[in-house]
Protein backbone atom coordinates (compact mmCIF):
# COMPACT_ATOMS: atom_id res chain seq x y z
CA UNK A 1 0.00 0.00 0.00
CA UNK A 2 1.37 3.52 -0.91
CA UNK A 3 1.87 5.89 2.08
CA UNK A 4 0.73 8.57 -0.25
CA UNK A 5 -2.99 8.74 1.26
CA UNK A 6 -1.92 7.70 4.59
CA UNK A 7 -4.86 5.71 5.41
CA UNK A 8 -3.01 4.75 8.11
CA UNK A 9 -3.93 0.78 7.51
CA UNK A 10 -1.28 -1.45 8.48
CA UNK A 11 1.44 -1.29 5.54
CA UNK A 12 5.03 -2.97 5.48
CA UNK A 13 6.87 -1.16 3.10
CA UNK A 14 1.00 28.79 21.99
CA UNK A 15 0.68 31.48 20.19
CA UNK A 16 4.06 33.38 20.01
CA UNK A 17 6.50 31.80 22.56
CA UNK A 18 7.14 35.06 25.24
CA UNK A 19 10.56 32.84 26.23
CA UNK A 20 12.37 30.40 24.39
CA UNK A 21 12.09 28.12 27.12
CA UNK A 22 8.56 27.78 27.17
CA UNK A 23 9.04 24.42 25.78
CA UNK A 24 11.70 22.88 28.19
CA UNK A 25 9.23 24.56 31.08
CA UNK A 26 6.17 22.97 29.93
CA UNK A 27 7.88 19.29 29.85
CA UNK A 28 10.53 19.65 32.50
CA UNK A 29 13.72 19.69 31.01
CA UNK A 30 16.89 22.51 31.43
CA UNK A 31 18.06 23.95 28.36
CA UNK A 32 19.00 21.66 24.76
CA UNK A 33 23.08 21.41 24.39
CA UNK A 34 24.64 19.08 22.05
CA UNK A 35 21.83 16.32 21.63
CA UNK A 36 18.10 16.36 21.50
CA UNK A 37 16.70 16.61 25.04
CA UNK A 38 13.82 13.53 24.89
CA UNK A 39 11.89 13.12 27.85
CA UNK A 40 8.21 10.96 28.32
CA UNK A 41 5.15 13.09 29.21
CA UNK A 42 1.66 11.94 30.02
CA UNK A 43 -1.89 14.01 28.14
CA UNK A 44 -4.90 13.01 27.78
CA UNK A 45 -4.32 9.23 29.75
CA UNK A 46 -1.86 8.84 26.61
CA UNK A 47 2.57 8.95 27.11
CA UNK A 48 4.14 10.75 24.17
CA UNK A 49 7.95 10.56 23.95
CA UNK A 50 9.07 14.61 23.14
CA UNK A 51 12.27 15.52 21.89
CA UNK A 52 13.10 19.31 21.89
CA UNK A 53 16.09 20.08 19.17
CA UNK A 54 17.94 23.44 19.63
CA UNK A 55 18.49 24.47 15.97
CA UNK A 56 21.32 27.23 17.77
CA UNK A 57 23.50 24.36 18.87
CA UNK A 58 22.52 20.88 16.62
CA UNK A 59 22.26 20.57 13.54
CA UNK A 60 19.13 18.75 11.51
CA UNK A 61 18.91 17.40 8.25
CA UNK A 62 16.43 15.65 6.34
CA UNK A 63 18.24 11.38 4.60
CA UNK A 64 15.91 10.08 1.78
CA UNK A 65 18.57 7.86 -0.86
CA UNK A 66 22.13 7.10 -0.49
CA UNK A 67 24.75 8.20 -2.88
CA UNK A 68 23.84 5.42 -5.22
CA UNK A 69 20.23 7.03 -5.21
CA UNK A 70 18.93 4.49 -3.46
CA UNK A 71 16.61 4.55 -0.54
CA UNK A 72 18.03 4.25 3.18
CA UNK A 73 14.94 3.55 4.48
CA UNK A 74 16.72 2.77 7.97
CA UNK A 75 18.24 4.80 10.78
CA UNK A 76 20.83 2.30 11.09
CA UNK A 77 21.88 2.93 7.48
CA UNK A 78 21.75 6.45 7.67
CA UNK A 79 24.76 5.82 10.24
CA UNK A 80 26.88 4.12 8.13
CA UNK A 81 26.64 6.53 5.78
CA UNK A 82 27.84 9.04 7.96
CA UNK A 83 30.25 7.35 9.75
CA UNK A 84 33.44 8.05 7.27
CA UNK A 85 32.56 11.83 8.05
CA UNK A 86 32.89 11.25 11.86
CA UNK A 87 29.13 11.97 12.35
CA UNK A 88 26.59 9.92 13.63
CA UNK A 89 22.48 10.31 13.82
CA UNK A 90 21.62 11.83 17.90
CA UNK A 91 17.91 11.47 17.14
CA UNK A 92 15.92 10.70 14.16
CA UNK A 93 12.03 9.43 13.25
CA UNK A 94 10.57 9.44 9.99
CA UNK A 95 9.67 12.46 8.06
CA UNK A 96 6.64 12.63 5.65
CA UNK A 97 4.45 10.26 3.65
CA UNK A 98 5.84 8.28 0.53
CA UNK A 99 4.60 5.85 -2.08
CA UNK A 100 5.89 2.43 -2.83
CA UNK A 101 8.99 2.96 -3.76
CA UNK A 102 9.47 5.28 -0.73
CA UNK A 103 9.61 8.55 -3.04
CA UNK A 104 8.49 11.35 -0.76
CA UNK A 105 4.62 12.24 -1.45
CA UNK A 106 4.91 16.05 -1.11
CA UNK A 107 7.54 18.66 -1.26
CA UNK A 108 11.46 17.66 -0.27
CA UNK A 109 14.74 19.15 -0.27
CA UNK A 110 17.72 17.84 0.37
CA UNK A 111 20.95 19.94 0.70
CA UNK A 112 19.38 22.18 -1.25
CA UNK A 113 18.23 19.62 -4.07
CA UNK A 114 15.06 19.70 -4.58
CA UNK A 115 13.69 16.21 -5.35
CA UNK A 116 9.74 16.70 -5.23
CA UNK A 117 7.94 19.92 -5.78
CA UNK A 118 5.18 21.46 -3.66
CA UNK A 119 1.98 19.96 -3.94
CA UNK A 120 -1.20 22.15 -3.62
CA UNK A 121 -4.20 20.05 -4.29
CA UNK A 122 -6.11 17.72 -1.67
CA UNK A 123 -6.93 14.17 -2.26
CA UNK A 124 -7.84 11.54 -0.22
CA UNK A 125 -6.26 10.59 2.84
CA UNK A 126 -4.14 12.85 5.49
CA UNK A 127 -2.23 14.24 3.22
CA UNK A 128 -5.13 15.71 1.54
CA UNK A 129 -6.79 16.42 4.89
CA UNK A 130 -6.17 20.32 3.89
CA UNK A 131 -4.47 22.08 5.39
CA UNK A 132 -1.10 20.36 5.27
CA UNK A 133 2.49 21.70 5.91
CA UNK A 134 6.02 22.36 5.12
CA UNK A 135 9.09 21.30 7.85
CA UNK A 136 11.36 23.97 6.51
CA UNK A 137 15.37 24.19 7.88
CA UNK A 138 17.61 26.60 7.66
CA UNK A 139 21.03 27.62 9.26
CA UNK A 140 20.04 28.02 13.11
CA UNK A 141 16.14 27.66 12.36
CA UNK A 142 13.53 25.65 11.37
CA UNK A 143 9.74 26.47 10.38
CA UNK A 144 6.78 24.33 10.12
CA UNK A 145 4.10 26.42 7.67
CA UNK A 146 1.31 25.66 6.37
CA UNK A 147 1.67 25.30 2.72
CA UNK A 148 -0.12 28.30 1.23
CA UNK A 149 1.93 30.31 3.88
CA UNK A 150 5.13 28.78 2.61
CA UNK A 151 4.15 29.32 -1.08
CA UNK A 152 3.31 32.66 -0.52
CA UNK A 153 6.59 33.15 1.47
CA UNK A 154 9.15 31.63 -0.62
CA UNK A 155 11.78 30.27 2.09
CA UNK A 156 14.76 28.85 0.59
CA UNK A 157 15.46 25.74 2.87
CA UNK A 158 18.17 23.73 2.94
CA UNK A 159 16.11 20.83 3.82
CA UNK A 160 12.25 20.90 3.77
CA UNK A 161 9.81 18.28 3.70
CA UNK A 162 6.00 18.16 3.26
CA UNK A 163 3.02 16.52 4.85
CA UNK A 164 -0.16 16.33 6.39
CA UNK A 165 -2.43 17.12 7.95
CA UNK A 166 -1.47 20.79 10.06
CA UNK A 167 -1.73 19.86 13.71
CA UNK A 168 -1.63 23.31 15.05
CA UNK A 169 -2.02 26.32 12.77
CA UNK A 170 -1.24 29.53 13.82
CA UNK A 171 -2.17 28.48 17.48
CA UNK A 172 -5.61 26.89 16.24
CA UNK A 173 -6.12 23.47 16.37
CA UNK A 174 -6.78 21.94 12.76
CA UNK A 175 -10.35 22.66 11.92
CA UNK A 176 -11.38 18.81 10.70
CA UNK A 177 -10.29 17.19 14.18
CA UNK A 178 -13.41 15.89 16.59
CA UNK A 179 -13.05 15.82 20.16
CA UNK A 180 -12.93 12.16 21.32
CA UNK A 181 -12.87 11.23 17.41
CA UNK A 182 -12.22 7.33 17.14
CA UNK A 183 -9.60 6.86 14.42
CA UNK A 184 -6.49 6.05 16.74
CA UNK A 185 -3.36 4.88 15.78
CA UNK A 186 0.42 5.49 16.63
CA UNK A 187 1.03 9.47 15.21
CA UNK A 188 4.33 11.66 15.40
CA UNK A 189 4.72 14.90 14.12
CA UNK A 190 7.11 17.98 14.88
CA UNK A 191 6.05 21.46 15.95
CA UNK A 192 8.35 24.61 15.98
CA UNK A 193 8.75 27.98 18.38
CA UNK A 194 7.96 31.22 16.81
CA UNK A 195 11.01 32.34 16.47
CA UNK A 196 12.28 28.51 14.56
CA UNK A 197 15.14 28.02 17.17
CA UNK A 198 13.67 24.42 18.64
CA UNK A 199 11.54 22.11 16.69
CA UNK A 200 9.86 20.18 19.02
CA UNK A 201 9.29 15.94 17.64
CA UNK A 202 6.36 13.41 19.53
CA UNK A 203 5.23 10.17 19.00
CA UNK A 204 2.67 8.50 21.06
CA UNK A 205 3.40 5.48 23.06
CA UNK A 206 -0.13 4.48 22.51
CA UNK A 207 -2.86 4.92 19.49
CA UNK A 208 -4.29 8.32 19.84
CA UNK A 209 -6.61 10.51 17.39
CA UNK A 210 -5.63 13.92 15.66
CA UNK A 211 -7.58 16.00 18.09
CA UNK A 212 -5.52 14.85 21.50
CA UNK A 213 -2.03 14.68 19.13
CA UNK A 214 -3.08 18.13 18.12
CA UNK A 215 -3.70 19.40 21.29
CA UNK A 216 -0.50 18.04 22.56
CA UNK A 217 1.02 20.80 20.55
CA UNK A 218 -1.69 23.52 21.29
CA UNK A 219 -2.51 23.28 25.07
CA UNK A 220 0.96 21.22 26.63
CA UNK A 221 3.93 22.27 24.47
CA UNK A 222 1.88 25.51 23.50
CA UNK A 223 3.85 25.65 19.80
CA UNK A 224 1.90 28.06 17.31
CA UNK A 225 2.06 25.29 14.44
CA UNK A 226 2.66 21.64 14.28
CA UNK A 227 2.76 18.90 11.08
CA UNK A 228 1.75 15.71 11.27
CA UNK A 229 4.27 13.40 9.36
CA UNK A 230 2.23 10.01 9.63
CA UNK A 231 0.89 6.88 11.72
CA UNK A 232 1.10 3.47 12.35
CA UNK A 233 4.75 3.32 10.61
CA UNK A 234 5.92 5.82 12.85
CA UNK A 235 8.98 5.10 14.59
CA UNK A 236 11.91 6.96 16.79
CA UNK A 237 15.29 6.63 17.36
CA UNK A 238 17.23 8.02 20.01
CA UNK A 239 21.26 7.38 20.10
CA UNK A 240 21.84 4.06 22.70
CA UNK A 241 18.93 2.06 21.83
CA UNK A 242 19.51 -1.20 20.87
CA UNK A 243 17.06 -1.43 18.04
CA UNK A 244 16.62 0.63 15.02
CA UNK A 245 13.11 0.35 12.79
CA UNK A 246 12.49 -2.91 14.04
CA UNK A 247 12.20 -3.41 10.53
CA UNK A 248 10.39 -1.45 8.66
CA UNK A 249 11.38 0.75 6.12
CA UNK A 250 11.19 3.97 5.58
CA UNK A 251 10.74 7.34 3.49
CA UNK A 252 12.12 10.53 4.34
CA UNK A 253 13.81 10.67 7.24
CA UNK A 254 14.31 13.87 9.56
CA UNK A 255 17.43 13.34 12.51
CA UNK A 256 20.35 15.29 14.29
CA UNK A 257 23.89 14.82 13.56
CA UNK A 258 26.38 14.62 16.18
CA UNK A 259 30.00 14.18 15.78
CA UNK A 260 30.97 10.85 16.81
CA UNK A 261 32.95 10.98 20.16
Amino acid sequence: MSAAISTNKPRRAAVGFAVAGTVAAAIGWGTASRAANCNDISHKGTQFTVCDVDLQSEELRLFLNDSAGKPLGQFARIDQMLEPEGLQLGMAMNAGMYHEDRSPVGHYVEDGVETMRVITTGGGGNFGLLPNGVLCIRDGRADVMETKSFIAAKPKCRYASQSGPMLVIDGTLHPRFIDGGDSRYIRNGVGTTADGKHAVFAISRSPVNFYDFGTLYRDVLKLPNALYFDGNISRLYRRGMTAFNFGTYLGPIVGTVEVIK
